[in-house]
């Protein structure tokens, strides 16, 4: 499979990242620290080079202590750390309610990225995004600091997550964006304003939850049950019965789609992103070895122009429900 590049650096990674949140946030209990560590490791034997991870993503050990995300990938990859990209995370935390913090403040970046350096066991990180944007903080402050950050060498890059057009173009102004990380799977297309301001700037798009939440591979429904209250997929709309019952189209489609190609559903979901434009990476996650495999494999799968139009020709005609967003239709 051909590499692609991040933005306009000199940064070459395969197709498809991996998204290693679920390893300790936001899919149940924390997966426990050894397997964790060995899991992301054998990611790399799989041909995984792009890392994803944040200084957000922690949950809760059955003891009560806390799985940091960073120091499971800090210590998966150490003794790889120059054969790998990572990219991390600043700007969020979590409240009780499980509501968002938010803060990009100068100070807060600063403090940040000494915590993410430490855990993540390197002098430099690869790719460093703003996890959301704060209200509170213009993006020419954010982008001052991740400068000075970029000059000083404690990072390579930087990036911006859930960007909208003004905010990244009046940052990449002050000091250019080499990615940003939205929201898209064939169910959350909202955000494909964003594809020719990415083509302009030369700006990599970094696909999270690109198969919505798990969904569109075809292995959960409405009477699927998720594991406590650590897996927020429990309250999502597209595991309720209304929800499953309208996106059974788009299953139908995936599952006719990958029998043609001899693919699965969640690899056709995959390389409908990779297909549709060379900027796009898509970080699917997964703690299963034989799901991180199959999603490896999605780099292979190809899809014509001509396919890929007629899929989204059918999207448009589809009407679902999808977390973080509205409506889709």
């Amino acid at each position: 499979m051909e590499k692609r590049q991040l933005g306009k650096t000199d940064l070459y990674v395969n197709p498809v990242g991996l998204g290693c949140m679920g390893f300790s946030h936001a899919s149940g209990d924390p997966m426990d620290r050894d397997t964790a560590v060995k899991t992301i490791r054998a990611a790399y034997d799989i041909g995984y080079d792009f890392f994803d991870t944040a200084e957000a993503y922690t949950g809760l050990y059955p003891d009560g202590s806390v799985s940091y995300n960073e120091e499971l990938v800090g210590e998966a990859l150490k003794d790889i750390r120059d054969k790998v990209v990572i990219a991390t995370k600043m700007g969020v935390g979590h409240n009780p309610d499980r509501s968002l913090r938010l803060d990009s403040s100068p100070e807060t970046i600063r403090k940040s990225v000494e915590g993410s350096l430490k855990k993540l066991q390197t002098d430099h990180i690869d790719l460093y995004y703003q996890h959301r944007i704060d209200p509170k903080v213009e993006p020419e402050t954010v982008a001052e600091t991740m400068g000075d950050l970029i000059r000083e060498g404690k990072i390579l890059h930087w990036g911006i997550s859930e960007a909208n057009e003004d905010y990244l173009r009046r940052a990449n102004a002050v000091t250019p964006v080499t990615a940003i990380e939205n929201r898209y799977s064939m169910m959350a297309r909202w955000h494909e304003n964003m594809f020719p301001v990415c083509e302009e700037l030369g700006i990599t798009y970094v696909a999270f939850s690109p198969m919505a939440n798990g969904f569109l591979t075809g292995k959960y429904s409405d009477k699927t049950t998720f594991e406590g209250k650590q897996d927020y997929r429990a309250g999502m709309p597209q595991y309720t019965k209304q929800g499953y019952e309208d996106a059974k189209p788009l299953l139908d489609l995936l599952h006719d789609l990958a029998e043609e190609h001899h693919a699965t559903d969640a690899q056709i979901s995959l390389a409908w992103m990779i297909c549709k434009k060379p900027f796009i990476i898509p970080i699917p996650g997964s703690r299963k070895l034989s799901r991180l495999k199959e999603n490896f494999e999605a780099g292979n799968i190809q899809l014509t122009p001509e396919e890929i139009a007629g899929i989204d020709k059918k999207l448009d005609g589809m009407h679902f429900e999808v977390f973080g967003g509205h409506a889709a239709k």
